[in-house]
C-alpha cells in the first residue's frame, strides 16, 4: 500500500517584520548583561549567519489553530476529497494557542479538535489529536499516518504543521529575530495503484545530554518582573548536533529506500538557519564523496523566517505549486523531507512525487 500526498496547502501571514524593525530593541546576554555592539551590527551579523532578512507574524486577532485550519482547508480543496472521509487529523505544534497580549498557552481542547471544529467535520470516526515533537513535528505526523495506513487503520489523513512563535519570543534575546509564524498542511491517501509515495522513513531522539538544548526560560532582561516564559536555545550546541546527526540520518533513510543519492531532485529541510542547513546538505553529500548540486535545497527562510513545524510543509506547497522561483518538481522525482528540533529529535522521509 503506497501512501501519497494528494493535496497541499499553506498559510503565510501578511504581516512582514523586517530586520530593521529590531534596531530599537534592547538586547541582553543570557547572564542579563546588555550586548555591547550596536544593533545595526548585531542585525548585520544575524543576517549573515541565518540568511533571514524578514519574517511573518500573524495578526493580533488570530491564533495557531485558526491558521492551521486555513492551511488544512486549502489542502482539502487541493486534494478534492470529501472532508468527512478523513480518518485522522494530526496537528503538529509546540506552544498551543497563545492569544495576543496573554501569557497562557491554551491546549484544551487540543488544536486537533479545534481544527476539526473549524473545518465543520461531523464524522466522529475522524480522530483528531496533537503531536509535540519540536520542529520535526510535521514530518513525524506524516510518518505516524503512514504507519496507520500500512496497518490498515486509515485511508485518508490530514497532517498540519502550525506555529505562532511570535507569541513566545523574548524581545530582549537576539535569537527572537529567527522565529516566525505560519502553517502548512497535506492530505495523505493510501493507494495501491500508484508507484509514488513514501519509500522510507527514519526518526531518532537524542535526550541523554541533548534534551534541553531548546527550552522555555525567563527573559534575558532581568529587570522584567512578568511571569512569562519564552523560547530559548543553545544555538552553538544545536548547530553542532544538527550538522553531525542529520546528514547521517538522511543517508540511512536513503539507503533504506535503496535510492541513489544522484536520483535526489530536492531536499526539503527544516528552515532553521541558512548556514546550518547549507552545512547539513554539504555534509550529507560528502558522506557519498560528492558535492551538493547547486539547486537541490529550496529555501524560504530569507523571507519567511523559522516557523518551526510549518517550514517543511509550507516550503513543499510553494515548490509544488510553482511559487518559489527556480525550483520545481515533477512526477517521479525523488525528494527528501528532513528536520531537526527540540528534544532533540531528528527525522527524514524519502518520497517519490
Amino acid at each position: 500500500m503506497n501512501v501519497i500526498i494528494t493535496g497541499t496547502g499553506s498559510y503565510i501571514p501578511s504581516t512582514v517584520a523586517t530586520n530593521e524593525g529590531f534596531e530599537k530593541h534592547s538586547f541582553f546576554n543570557e547572564d542579563g548583561s546588555p550586548l555591547t555592539n550596536d544593533n545595526a551590527l548585531i542585525i548585520e551579523k544575524f543576517k549573515a549567519i541565518t540568511g533571514i532578512s524578514e519574517r511573518r507574524y500573524i495578526n493580533d486577532n488570530k491564533v495557531t489553530s485558526e491558521i492551521a485550519a486555513v492551511a488544512a482547508e486549502k489542502a482539502i480543496l487541493n486534494a478534492g476529497i470529501d472532508r468527512e472521509t478523513l480518518d485522522y487529523i494530526v496537528v503538529a505544534h509546540n506552544y498551543g494557542d497563545v492569544k495576543h497580549g496573554t501569557v497562557q498557552s491554551d491546549t484544551v481542547p487540543s488544536l486537533g479538535s479545534r481544527v476539526k471544529h473549524l473545518l465543520k467535520i461531523k464524522n466522529p470516526r475522524c480522530v483528531a489529536y496533537d503531536i509535540l515533537f519540536g520542529c520535526p513535528g510535521w514530518v513525524e505526523g506524516v510518518i505516524q499516518c503512514y504507519a496507520y495506513m500500512q496497518a490498515g487503520m486509515a485511508k485518508k489523513c490530514l497532517v498540519i504543521g502550525a506555529e505562532a512563535l511570535s507569541r513566545v519570543i523574548d524581545q530582549h534575546d537576539r535569537d527572537s529575530m529567527i522565529y516566525s509564524d505560519g502553517a502548512g498542511a497535506v492530505i495523505l491517501e493510501a493507494n495501491s495503484q500508484n508507484d509514488s509515495g513514501i519509500l522510507s522513513h527514519l526518526t531518532a531522539t537524542y535526550a541523554y545530554d541533548e534534551a534541553h538544548f531548546i527550552y522555555f526560560g525567563e527573559s534575558y532582561n532581568q529587570e522584567m518582573s512578568d511571569a512569562r516564559r519564552y523560547i530559548k536555545m543553545y544555538g552553538r550546541k544545536i548547530y553542532e548536533f544538527a550538522i553531525t546527526h542529520v546528514p547521517k540520518a538522511m543517508k540511512e533513510c536513503l539507503e533504506k529506500a535503496e535510492i541513489s543519492v544522484d536520483e535526489v531532485k530536492k531536499i526539503f529541510i527544516h528552515q532553521a538557519n541558512e548556514k546550518m542547513d547549507e552545512a547539513i546538505i554539504q555534509r550529507f553529500y560528502k558522506l557519498y564523496g560528492k558535492v551538493a548540486p547547486a539547486n537541490v535545497m529550496p529555501m524560504t527562510i530569507n523571507k519567511l523566517g523559522n516557523s518551526s513545524v510549518a517550514t517543511v510543509p509550507t516550503l513543499f506547497d510553494l515548490v509544488l505549486n510553482g511559487q518559489l522561483e527556480g525550483h520545481d518538481v515533477s512526477k517521479g522525482d525523488i525528494v527528501i523531507f528532513a528536520s531537526v528540533g527540540a528534544g532533540m529529535n531528528i527525522n527524514a522521509i524519502v518520497y517519490r512525487i
